[in-house]
């Protein structure tokens, strides 16, 4: 961590990540050696927190796949294409494309759900941004946003970062250049957005985006740059926009939450968007802290009256496999719920109520992907 630190203030990034590359490979490797000595036996794979395989090669997003048991009855998709192959004869699609802008180059999935039978209206669409090593037909499939999406007429899109533009395939959350209106990677995802929205009816007031762990990171920071194309946010096991600005700074929020200053400057956005905010109380590799000061900076935002003043309304469940969290929900300054946070206990860095057919998942949990749904369709942008 110390070459890391020399690295990034002589501003050689490419050594400081490697740096922490390594730093995390070793750390991985000492946790998945003291875990193997723990058992009789076949060394089993390590396993975090909560009870999901750990790839010590990976920066962002250490959860591997969750077994998901055998329902009687239920089809399973072969891994990679459950809940994003299109059903033989339905009308709807599932398209590969690619979309420049400002000498940017985006490949991107894109699922059409079919039409309803005389109805020519405008369709919302969601803005789905995949974590670190993902692609998108895994976090299709692994999300099964597109499943749901079918049943509620959502057009889905999902760009693809490069590994040109980051080894790991992250989104760029941490640089300044890419967190700012009118640069970068939240220009490109924009612009998309917009392009894609025209071409395929969508309703302009209603299109949304998510994303999860460093895609959740981006999904705020597009949020906040671009307010008059996004109606509303979806936060999975993210960082708030603005509380890191290079490869160390990045690091120690992922490890320990912002720092006072970095979570101070992330408050400053204006106005903000309707949000939800889903993050796992046990999650190794981006801190809770980095939610609850999301969730802060978000009541900073919302307007006179909407602040300290206006204490949450919060409720504790599980789902249908036992998984537990909390729910707060929090009011804007007319009354209106605009902010979720679903403090997911136990869990780790994984997409909750997933399925196992795509990486970083965790199936046990609460359907996070339904609830966004739900969220999203209850805030268009007509409508505040």
């Amino acid at each position: 961590m110390a070459d890391a630190a020399r690295s990034t203030r002589g501003g050689r990034l490419g050594e400081a990540t490697e740096a922490i590359q390594r730093a995390l490979r070793g750390a991985a490797a000492q946790a998945q050696a003291k875990a193997a000595a723990a058992f009789s036996g076949p060394a089993p794979a390590f396993r975090g927190t909560s009870g999901m395989s750990v790839d010590p090669t990976v920066l962002d997003g250490l959860v591997r796949e969750v077994p998901e048991p055998e329902v009687a009855g239920e089809a399973h998709a072969a891994p990679g294409t459950a809940g994003t192959a299109p059903r033989e004869g339905s009308g709807e699609r599932w398209q590969a494309g690619s979309f420049s802008h400002q000498n940017r180059t985006l490949a991107y999935r894109l699922y059409l759900p079919p039409d309803a039978p005389g109805d020519g209206a405008p369709r919302p669409m969601v803005v789905m941004l995949h974590g670190c090593t993902q692609h998108a037909e895994d976090f299709a499939a692994g999300t099964r946003m597109n499943a749901l999406a079918r049943e509620l007429g959502v057009v889905v899109l999902y760009p693809e970062q490069t590994q040109h533009a980051n080894a790991q395939k992250c989104w760029n959350w941490f640089k300044p250049q890419h967190q700012r209106r009118g640069r970068g990677e939240p220009a490109v995802i924009a612009a998309l957005a917009r392009s894609i929205a025209t071409k395929h009816r969508v309703d302009p007031a209603r299109v949304y985006v998510a994303g999860l762990s460093a895609g959740g990171a981006m999904a705020d920071v597009v949020g906040h740059c671009y307010p008059d194309v996004f109606a509303a946010v979806g936060v999975h096991s993210g960082l708030p926009h603005g509380c890191a600005a290079d490869v160390a700074s990045a690091l120690s929020a992922m490890r320990s939450g912002p720092a006072p200053a970095a979570a101070g400057t992330a408050g400053h956005r204006g106005a903000a968007l309707p949000t939800i905010v889903f993050h796992g109380d046990a999650d190794g590799t981006v801190h809770v802290r980095n939610a609850e000061a999301l969730v802060e900076a978000l009541r900073d935002g919302a307007g006179p009256g909407a602040g300290a003043a206006a204490a949450p309304r919060v409720t504790a469940g599980q789902s249908s496999r036992g998984a537990r969290h909390t729910r707060s929900v929090y009011t804007d300054a007319a009354g209106r719920d605009s902010l979720e946070y679903w403090q997911l206990h136990g869990a780790g860095h994984a997409w909750s109520g997933g399925s196992a057919s795509g990486s970083y998942t965790d199936p046990s949990g609460v359907d996070a992907s339904g609830e966004m749904l739900r969220f999203f369709l209850a805030h268009p942008r007509a409508a505040r």
